[in-house]
């Protein structure tokens, strides 16, 4: 096509010349380009337009020829610019009117909002607000300052130094060896768990497991019953996969299937948390496990039993996993380390009923590939080595010491009417409030003072919930429990008494 307009050295340099003068840390180059292809997505420099020759672009704006011809070339090859042998650079005949020129970097609008799809949206809503990172009280961090580092970072040192050259490669054996039988090891003996190696497969993390778990064994639309109130990560990950969540409520036995809502079909999936019940606390009775295992049976469903604090006991020993209660296979068994050792390590596994194995197996290397071999391989001998046992009962200990000096600072409160979760369990307890306006004016105050006061109320599926507060202390300092237990003490009495202390 024959050039409409000729884009004029004249303006064009000068127009040029006064971009490259402002102050900016991109080169030469990259802001040239940058201000000639918005130029051309703008219209601003018009389909067809003849540029000036690089080498009087070169001297109109003070700059090396190869600064031009880079930028020139660049363009080229994104299609904004023509190049013709004898003929000079041409722009390209674009459809203009369906590409927008990109706003410069130092523009101060806010960018345009994401167009999420359906379900992205509800992922987002189940996943609550971001909440700003505060010492007291996020629920489900442990005592990170107790890990044994040294000690870890040694055996990470050596597993990379030794590691086989075949980990380098793409693997699908379920994860090392050496760690998959120390965790049956490990679980038979603590968790009575049924389970051989082979069983065990290694994923980056709980969230992982459920994922693949809701891709594997159910279909878009199926059901899946999920304890009420229960874990948002687990529902953001069965809702992700299009299943239909089901709200089970939860009593002092844990979830109730005879008060299911009917209307929703048999599930697929039955999500559970037995062990200790997230969040409320409660043991599931053996009855009801029974009842559950039957359901499950009859219903052609599968049991996820998420076992993700079970080692933090206090004053009797953990007990046993629902699923060494059944040969029958109905109950995949669902662990972390997150709250053991750290998130950041972000390993966890799944026992799985011998018929699944291989499938998962398979679909997890496609899916997610396996990964951290050497990571694997120093938690495998951190575990046979006696250090995992030595490290949850120091962890259970300071988890008990950290419970009691936060019953100690909400003493004054709980002399006056505060109820308090029995806490037998776990990394958090629960604060039992009477009042919605109550739980929202003391998450309100929290954030405030730099404190993570968690609704119980954001634990529901459905509204009302119980207004509560769910306090992790696990992973709150002892000086900071004391002070923030306080603090919350004062504040719940200055609102209880209608009285504001606050200075």
């Amino acid at each position: 096509m024959e050039p409409v307009v000729a884009a004029r050295a004249d303006w064009l340099g000068e127009a040029l010349g006064m971009v490259l003068s402002e102050s900016s840390s991109l080169p030469l180059t990259r802001r040239l380009y940058r201000a000639l292809r918005d130029w051309v997505q703008s219209g601003r420099l018009a389909s067809g337009a003849r540029l000036p020759s690089s080498r009087r672009l070169a001297r109109e704006l003070g700059v090396g020829r190869n600064t031009v011809l880079d930028a020139l070339d660049q363009l080229v090859a994104e299609g904004f610019l023509e190049a013709r042998p004898g003929a000079g650079t041409y722009v390209a005949d674009l459809p203009f009117s369906h590409v927008d020129a990109p706003s410069q970097e130092t523009s101060d609008d806010p960018p345009p909002a994401a167009a999420l799809s359906a379900r992205g949206e509800r992922l987002l809503r189940l996943s609550g607000a971001a909440a700003g990172h505060h010492e007291a009280f996020p629920p489900g961090v442990p005592a990170l300052d107790r890990f044994p580092d040294e000690l870890w970072q040694r055996l990470l040192r050596r597993h990379r130094r030794r590691a086989p050259e075949a980990w380098r490669d793409y693997r699908a054996e379920g994860g090392v060896p050496a760690l998959r039988e120390a965790l049956c090891d490990y679980l038979r003996l603590s968790r009575s768990v049924r389970c051989r190696p082979e069983q065990v497969l290694v994923v980056q993390g709980a969230q992982q497991g459920f994922e693949l778990i809701a891709r594997m064994l159910a279909d878009p639309g199926e059901a899946v019953w999920m304890e009420e109130p229960g874990y948002g990560g687990a529902r953001a990950c069965f809702e992700a996969s299009g299943l239909s969540l089901v709200p089970a409520p939860v009593d002092d036995e844990g979830l109730n299937p005879a008060r299911v809502p009917a209307g929703h079909g048999a599930p697929r999936l039955i999500y559970l948390t037995p062990s200790h019940q997230y969040p409320c606390g409660v043991t599931m009775s053996l009855a009801r496990r029974l009842a559950l295992l039957e359901a499950a049976e009859a219903h052609g469903a599968w049991i996820v039993e998420d076992d993700y604090d079970s080692e933090f006991r206090y004053g009797q020993r953990p007990v046993a996993a629902l699923q060494g209660l059944t040969e029958a296979a109905r109950v995949i068994y669902v662990g972390t380390l997150s709250k053991v050792l750290y998130p950041g390590l972000r390993l966890g596994y799944l026992v799985l009923p011998a018929p699944l194995v291989e499938p998962f197996r398979r679909a997890n290397a496609r899916l997610h590939r396996e990964a951290q071999y050497p990571v694997q391989a120093a938690l495998g001998e951190f575990i046979a080595a006696g250090h995992f046992s030595r490290h949850v009962r120091r962890m259970r200990e300071c988890y008990r010491q950290r419970q009691a000096l936060l019953r100690r600072a909400l003493a004054p409160a709980v002399a006056r009417g505060l109820v308090l979760s029995e806490g037998q369990a776990g990394m958090h307890l629960v604060a039992w409030l009477d009042d919605p306006a109550l739980e929202a004016a003391l998450v309100e105050r929290g954030e405030a003072a730099g404190i993570t006061l968690s609704p119980l109320s954001g634990f529901y599926q459905q509204a009302p919930g119980r207004p509560g507060l769910v306090l992790g202390y696990a992973g709150t300092r002892d000086e900071e429990i004391l002070r923030a237990g306080r603090w919350l003490a004062e504040a719940w009495l200055a609102l209880v008494d209608g009285v504001d202390r606050r200075n």
